[in-house]
């Protein structure tokens, strides 16, 4: 049994995660400010003895004695991220220095929660770790795609000068129960409106691809990686290869939902990728991992979540 930190613990990947780790037989910290997640994600892991809610900010430095670390907290979803840009940007950099530095002095194992979004808007497809990326610097998006590359950064600095053992994944786009009702994010925008009969928001003409993955495989890739030996850091891709476009999923939803909703076409936003899609060569080889979650499988599990959420 060891002592573990999650940081955003209860937001939509954090929630899952403390869950997996309790049904492992371990001590669960979950650190969150609430900006982005709920206490509903997490009330079922209330009663159990193993497991300790703690409000905090981690722009602030946090002290506790744990074995592994998971830094999961920041907003995730251009909503959120773009609603306070310099919190969010704080979030991720402030956040990886106060964790790595609570890593360092524990000799604890720290895994950083990276993000597809440091490739940018992509040249190369699919994505191999080894891309460099194509992020404007100066964008709306960039509070949160600079931030997560600035702490990839700051972990590589950490391990490469104070030897702190550390866990980089790059998770691509993921759905599943918890996601927020009005994140803002792909999968749950289409659920809501498919549900309520609205119209089906398409940005440009729908044709954007993108790879999801469903959250209980990207939970095993995470617990995967942290458990890898220490001269493995990352930064490993964690994803689903198989790639649909924006419309292909929004008439799975439809089709799922039994749905009346029309589809509408609305302005490409500024930055939006034109293409996403893993290299999971690497996740193959050093964790053993692939997702095995088919999307409309995943999609039925996630409907009947949302269906269930009494503000809908």
């Amino acid at each position: 049994m060891k002592r573990i930190l999650v940081t955003g613990g209860a937001g939509f990947i954090g929630s899952h995660l403390c869950k997996r780790l309790l049904d492992d037989g371990h001590e669960v910290i979950c650190l969150d400010n609430f900006f982005t997640g709920s206490k509903r994600n997490i009330v079922n892991l209330m009663d159990n003895h193993r497991f300790e809610l703690v409000r905090h900010d981690v722009t602030q430095p946090y002290h506790a004695e744990v074995d592994q670390i998971y830094n999961l907290a920041c907003p995730a979803s251009p909503v959120h991220y773009q609603y306070n840009a310099i919190k969010t940007i704080k979030t991720s950099v402030m956040g990886a220095i106060n964790m790595l530095g609570l890593a360092k002095r524990l000799k604890a194992k720290i895994l950083q929660a990276s993000t597809s979004e440091v490739y940018g808007d992509p040249v190369i497809h699919p994505q191999t770790e080894s891309y460099w990326g194509n992020v404007n610097p100066i964008g709306i998006r960039s509070c949160y795609d600079e931030g997560k590359r600035c702490a990839e950064t700051l972990f590589m600095d950490y391990h490469r000068q104070n030897g702190v053992r550390i866990k980089i994944i790059r998770i691509f786009n993921t759905y599943g129960p918890n996601m927020h009702p009005n994140d803002g994010r792909v999968v749950s925008n289409f659920i809501v409106q498919a549900l309520q009969n609205k119209d089906i928001t398409l940005y440009g003409a729908g044709n954007q691809t993108r790879s999801f993955q469903y959250i209980d495989d990207l939970v095993e890739g995470m617990v995967r990686m942290m458990g890898t030996d220490d001269n493995i850091t990352g930064p490993v891709n964690i994803g689903n290869p198989h790639e649909f476009t924006i419309k292909e999923l929004a008439e799975k939803v439809v089709k799922l939902t039994g749905s009346s909703s029309v589809f509408v076409n609305r302005e490409l936003p500024m930055d939006d990728p034109k293409q996403r899609q893993p290299d999971i060569s690497m996740a193959k080889e050093l964790l053993g991992w692939k997702p095995n979650t088919d999307l409309d499988e995943g999609l039925v599990k996630t409907i009947s979540y949302f269906k269930n959420l009494e503000q809908l």
